[in-house]
């Protein structure tokens, strides 16, 4: 378009002003460039037009709709017949006609004009009827004429009323302008990408330098120790060469003496007349000759060589080298990558959260050690100004593509995960997650009855090394084995079992010991069910639970009764009692520590040391208040109770040595009735024997 110049000039009458003035409007404009903000009321923010917002022409040179200067014009009573310029604030003089009476700005006028035209020209037209306008229904997506469709949307039904018509050109102008936003959208996204991706261009060259420097420092430090060793080999052979060479020398310098005095012999020998002498030289010198004789074999030898072919360290370097060092890269495309949850989380138990890679075409990657970050917080900290520190993460990386986050929430609450591969966040970004309060159970097994599947009073239950689960059930007089997932394997029936009154199970190095608390036996059987031995005490009065300190061969034997813990050997001997009437009361359980401490229960634990001796209580905040069921302490030391209090029955996770309680288990939605024996499986699970509904419960614990 060609620029635009127009120079307008208005005179106004002695009306307006004291004296005559001269406006001049002059402004030079590229219409390519033009902005219809420049006919737009700076005051009301209306296009000018014709009728009601008719551009005025202020003294002040500021332009102004004359709806706008009446409104001013009516509301400023402080000056009669003046207001104040919206823009400048400048004074203006009413004219005696009034606010009607200001001069037209023939400028934005002139604009207007040029703008009509302008749109005429882009106006689209109807083919057939030249001088119509097409419309566009933006309900249908149609372009069509109304002298063409008869004055109606053709196509449409009655209905068509509803639909929304506007012209064709505004609609054009419409979709110029969206066509417009998203192509500058597309451009602003390219232009990130183009960042992003020369950012990473440049941590690429940055990585490289530091891995060919890292490549560079490794073999220096290579080249040291070869350096070292080549030096450590020469100094042997000039080592080995002096002590050779320092004999030699010797040998030489002797060889030297004795040669001089042979010729210090030798002189004036031949001036000798006195066959005496001579005879005695003659002597001298055989002895001389025979001493010369043994100094003329080298004491040493020049033998000295450096071998590096007597076995296969040279070999073995070059393996060693051949296999020094990889380069490791990756293909992984962190935008693709995704994270789950691999099961519900639950506070202060380790959750874990699967991260799975995949590459650019969004196949499994089967490599690991991509440097994965996690960033672990409450997710409250998100949309508040509080600080929310970080909860400890740890990454493990499985060397198939997939890793593992593992962390332990420290309470029931909303969770925040931040993932990153390459320090560039993962589709699944971020993860949220829900930690319950609630542990329930993994799997629960058995109801009341006399079938194969079915308890009745089960009491007590014991786990030998290969991870069988052996469940006194009381009522049927026998034993119930399972396996660790809960899969019934078989019974055993046997002698010590009969009454239906054996109440305490553990395993011994043989099979496994019972107590009957009616019989007052101890019974040593196979895991089979054949007995092996079987021993009563005296003493006894009410045995009620039994544990087997394997290190030692001890078997422990709680009993109600005589409020204490009987000591036996392996054959049945006794040995010592741990406690007395005063100490306990209803010991429910005995149980061995992972130093042999042993573990009494009844309102609360107290530990005594292998050979007897006090050593704490814990949990005394509960005496009296509830009892335990059953105790058991894994290899970490962390004591697992079943215990009951006014109703509520949980499983609690102590810490021996403070007793602090680490956990509870409160079995939300599957609640303990009477829990009692207790036992710990691998991996930080437990069985619990749930009396009151004569079934056994499996739990992860830590």
């Amino acid at each position: 378009m060609e620029a635009l110049r127009l120079a307008i000039q208005t005179r106004l009458g002695e009306r307006m002003v004291s004296m005559s003035s001269m406006l001049v409007e002059t402004v030079s404009i590229n219409y390519e460039d033009f902005n219809e903000s420049f006919l737009t009321c700076g005051t009301c923010l209306c296009v000018y037009d014709g009728s009601e917002h008719i551009p005025k022409l202020l003294p002040c040179s500021h332009t102004v709709c004359l709806h706008c200067l009446t409104r001013i014009a009516a509301s400023q009573t402080r000056e009669a017949g003046a207001f104040r310029c919206p823009i400048c604030r400048e004074l203006i003089t009413i004219p005696r006609g009034g606010v009607p009476a200001l001069p037209p700005s023939f400028l934005v006028n002139q604009l207007l004009d040029l703008m009509s035209r302008q749109r005429r020209e882009v106006i689209p037209k109807c083919s057939v009827h030249i001088n119509q306008e097409l419309l566009f229904c933006e309900t249908c997506d149609t372009v069509f004429c109304t002298v063409c469709t008869g004055g109606s949307h053709a196509g449409t039904s009655p209905g068509c009323t509803e639909h929304t018509i506007i012209p064709f050109s505004i609609a054009i102008k419409r979709m110029s302008e969206i066509l417009l936003y998203k192509a500058n959208e597309c451009i602003s996204k390219l232009t990130q990408a183009q960042e992003s991706v020369g950012a990473e261009l440049r941590r690429l060259e940055t990585a490289t330098e530091r891995c060919l420097n890292a490549v560079d420092a490794e073999f220096a430090e290579i080249i040291s120790k070869v350096e070292k060793r080549r030096a450590e080999l020469q100094a042997a052979v000039t080592a080995a060469a002096r002590d050779k060479k320092h004999v030699l020398e010797e040998q030489h310098a002797l060889i030297e003496a004795e040669k001089n005095k042979v010729e210090r012999e030798c002189d004036g020998l031949q001036y000798q007349v006195e066959v005496r002498n001579i005879t005695q030289r003659i002597g001298s010198l055989s002895d001389q000759l025979d001493a010369a004789v043994a100094l003329s074999e080298p004491r040493e030898n020049a033998f000295i060589t450096a071998e590096f072919n007597h076995n296969e360290a040279l070999m073995e370097f070059e393996r060693a080298l051949s296999i020094f060092g990889r380069v490791r890269s990756s293909t992984t495309l962190p935008g693709l990558c995704r994270a789950r949850l691999k099961d519900p989380a639950v506070a202060k138990l380790q959750a874990t959260v699967v991260v799975e890679t995949v590459d650019y075409h969004g196949h499994p990657r089967n490599a690991g050690g991509d440097p994965i970050g996690a960033e672990l917080t409450l997710a409250d900290s998100i949309n508040t100004d509080n600080q929310s520190t970080s909860i400890e993460t740890e990454i493990k990386d499985l060397e198939d593509g997939s890793y593992e986050v593992l962390f332990r929430p420290p309470s029931a609450s909303r969770y925040v995960l931040k993932l990153s591969v390459f320090e560039r966040p993962i589709k699944d970004y971020p993860v949220f997650f829900d930690a319950t309060e609630h542990n329930e159970p993994v799997k629960i097994y058995g109801r009341r009855g006399h079938g194969k599947d079915e308890f009745h009073q089960p009491v007590a239950v014991a786990v030998d090394d290969d991870n069988m689960i052996y469940v006194v059930d009381t009522g049927n007089s026998r034993i119930k084995v399972l396996d660790d997932n809960l899969e019934f394997q078989r019974h055993i029936t046997n002698e010590g079992l009969d009454g239906r009154s054996c109440t305490g199970i553990a395993v011994s190095e043989q099979g496994l010991v019972i107590v009957n608390w009616r019989t007052r036996t101890v019974t040593e059987m196979t895991s089979l069910g054949d007995t092996i031995r079987s021993f009563s005490h005296n003493a006894f009065q009410e045995p009620i639970d039994i544990a087997v300190d394997r290190s030692y061969g001890h078997v422990l034997v709680a009993d109600n009764g005589q409020c204490c813990v009987f000591v036996f050997d392996c054959d049945g001997k006794i040995l010592f009692q741990v406690g007395k009437r005063s100490m306990f009361k209803l010991i429910s359980s005995v149980t061995i520590g992972p130093a042999g401490e042993i573990l009494v229960a009844d309102s609360r634990i107290q530990v005594f040391s292998a050979k007897g001796d006090f050593s704490e209580e814990i949990y005394a905040e509960g005496k009296g208040k509830g009892r335990y069921g059953g105790i058991a302490v894994d290899p970490d030391g962390r004591i697992l109770g079943s215990r009951s209090d006014k109703g509520r029955s949980v499983i609690q996770v102590l810490k021996l040595g403070g007793g602090a309680i680490l956990t509870e288990i409160d079995s939300h939605s599957s609640k303990l009735r009477r829990p009692s024996g207790i036992a710990v499986l691998p991996d930080n699970h437990l069985v619990v024997v749930d009396l009151g509904n004569d079934c056994i419960k499996k739990y992860r614990y830590w």
